[in-house]
Formats: C-alpha cells, sequence, structure tokens
C-alpha cells in the first residue's frame, strides 16, 4: 500500500486559496493507535531531532547522571534543540568542563544561532559562532561524556560503528519496539540517525516517558522548557502553556507530543516541513483533544498589521 497524506493545512488569503500543507497525524496509547490523519503505511522516516530524548535515555542507563552529579538543566540541553542563547551555550560549556572536555572535541559542526536575539548578540560583539552554537551541542556533549565514563574513543564518537552509536541504536529498537532494519544516515550535526514508521516514533516516546526510570528526563522537559529549544520555539512554547505535555521538534517536518498524564501521545509529519504548519497543526489538535488551551494566531497580516485571511487546519 503505498502511503497517502491528507491536507492538514491551507492558507486562505481573501477567499483564495494560497498555500496547501499535508502529512500525516498518528495518535497512540501504550497500547494501540486511536487515530491517524493520512494513511502512513508504515513508511519510515528519519527520527531527526526526535531521536534526542531516545538517545538521551543512555545517559540513566549508564548512570551519566549520577557520576557527573548532573543537573535538571544539564539533562535538559543533551535532549535539546537549542536555540544557541546564552542559557544553552553556558550549559553546553559547564557540562564539557565536568566531563573534563573542550568544544573541540565536539563534531556537530558550526552554525549561527537559530535565536535571532543570539544571533544579533553575536554580530554587535563581533563573535563568531562556535560548535557550541549547533542546535545539536547538547546531544553531542551527552555522547562524549557517555565516551568518557565508558572509557570509548571521543575521537570517533561520530561513527556508525563505534560502540556508543551501537548502544544508541540498539536502544533506540528497543524503545520503538523496532523489529527489521530500516534506513539509517547521518543526521545534520553528523551522527548517526535512524528511521521508522510514525506509529514507532510515538511507541519509543510513551515507552521513554511512561517508564519510572525515566522521570529525570520527563522533569527536565517539563520543569526547563526553555532549554529544550528557546526563543520562538514551538516545543518550548507547548511545554509552557501545558503543564503536563512533552514536545520535542525534529527537522523535515517532525513533532512529537506526549500528555505524561493519560500516557497518550502523537506524532505529526509536514510533508513540505512547513515550521509553521507544524506548530499549528500540533497545537491545534492539542486544543482538540482537550490537553490544553493553545492560544495561536491563525490570521494572515500584512506587514501593516491588516487581517487579509485565515490559517484553516483541518483536523
Amino acid at each position: 500500500m503505498n502511503s497517502i497524506p491528507v491536507k492538514l493545512v491551507e492558507y486562505i488569503r481573501d477567499g483564495l486559496k494560497e498555500q496547501e500543507h499535508f502529512g500525516y497525524i498518528v495518535r497512540s496509547s501504550s497500547y494501540n493507535v486511536l487515530e491517524k490523519y493520512g494513511e502512513d503505511a508504515n513508511t519510515p522516516f528519519y527520527l531527526r531531532s526526535c531521536a534526542k530524548p531516545l538517545q538521551a535515555s543512555l545517559l540513566v542507563d549508564y548512570g551519566l547522571d549520577k557520576e557527573f552529579k548532573m543537573s535538571e538543566e544539564e539533562i535538559a540541553i543533551c535532549c535539546a534543540s537549542h536555540a544557541g542563547e546564552d542559557i544553552h551555550t553556558n550549559l553546553v560549556s559547564g557540562l564539557l568542563k565536568k566531563f573534563g572536555l573542550s568544544e573541540n572535541y565536539l563534531k556537530c559542526g558550526k552554525h549561527a544561532p537559530i535565536s535571532c536575539s543570539a544571533r544579533d548578540k553575536l554580530i554587535l560583539t563581533r563573535k563568531k559562532a562556535g560548535q557550541i552554537h549547533n542546535n545539536c551541542s547538547g546531544k553531542h556533549t551527552m555522547m562524549l561524556g557517555l565516551c568518557v565514563l565508558n572509557g570509548w574513543d571521543t575521537e570517533s564518537y561520530d561513527s556508525i560503528e563505534h560502540p556508543l552509536q551501537q548502544a544508541i541504536k540498539h536502544k533506540i529498537y528497543e524503545l520503538c519496539e523496532i523489529k527489521k532494519e530500516y534506513p539509517i544516515t547521518k543526521d545534520g550535526c553528523g551522527v548517526p540517525i535512524h528511521s521508522m514508521p510514525l506509529e514507532n516514533i510515538i511507541k519509543g516516546y510513551l515507552n521513554l516517558f511512561s517508564n519510572p526510570k525515566y522521570n529525570r528526563i520527563k522533569d527536565a522537559f517539563l520543569e526547563h522548557p526553555y532549554i529544550i529549544g528557546g526563543e520562538n520555539r514551538t516545543d518550548t512554547m507547548i511545554i509552557q502553556n501545558t503543564g503536563n505535555i512533552v514536545a520535542k521538534v525534529g527537522a523535515g517536518g517532525l513533532i512529537v507530543v506526549v500528555n505524561t498524564i493519560l500516557n497518550e501521545g502523537f506524532v505529526v509529519k509536514i510533508c513540505d516541513a512547513n515550521m509553521e504548519a507544524r506548530e499549528i497543526v500540533a497545537s491545534d489538535y492539542i486544543n482538540k483533544l482537550g490537553w490544553g488551551k493553545i492560544k495561536l494566531s491563525h490570521d494572515i497580516k500584512t506587514n501593516h498589521g491588516d487581517i487579509v485571511g485565515k490559517i484553516i487546519s483541518n483536523i
């Protein structure tokens, strides 16, 4: 069976349909799929940054958090796709120092901060972005910490053959209940990233966030949402406006949302990876399910503030 996405969002500008965004939603409990939008036909999609809390489960499994007396904030930065603000880079620097390492060990690559404010600050202070500003630097720092703890090579930690990456693969397959091999590629930050059907992605999150063993990861999300994302980040906004909802975005139009009280969750995949459409769909679906009351403007405005249309989610 071929996968068939459905129209999830459309932009109507003065009566004319200007944009359409197609995709999938899969909602599930720990036991079964509860609702679907679109027929995904078990098509695999790369986890991208939605893998981060699953990868971070190893810091608990190996006792990295206890060995280095990691705070909730430090655990949060390991799960984050952060915006590169001082609150994020200071945590990464401090954690590297705890592990006896420096920024030079990071292999995530350099890019400008996602945060406009953080980018402006670098420009005004005539500083250049470093690897520490990469939104994945917290994850890479965690990976290096696990290498230090286990005596693994820190130079090749980004290789799929490395014992760290093999341990991550085994753990993700376990949490997500994967029974067969799916494609693996390199994520934007250079480390291996796995693919799987949407149903398995949400299973992995439910298995992680419903297990008391990983309560420190759950608490890191719920108590420190700004560290998870930052300025104008969708996952931060959702967590801040709900209370018991975990959310994590990933490139390629993905977001995973878990209600930690009901132990239910859903994953959204926007086919064209439009981030505004992803935010609208996830927020409106949370509201529809009665999990929260997120207030997002659906108005289409000119630069002068005139309303000329509406964004409509078809859920």
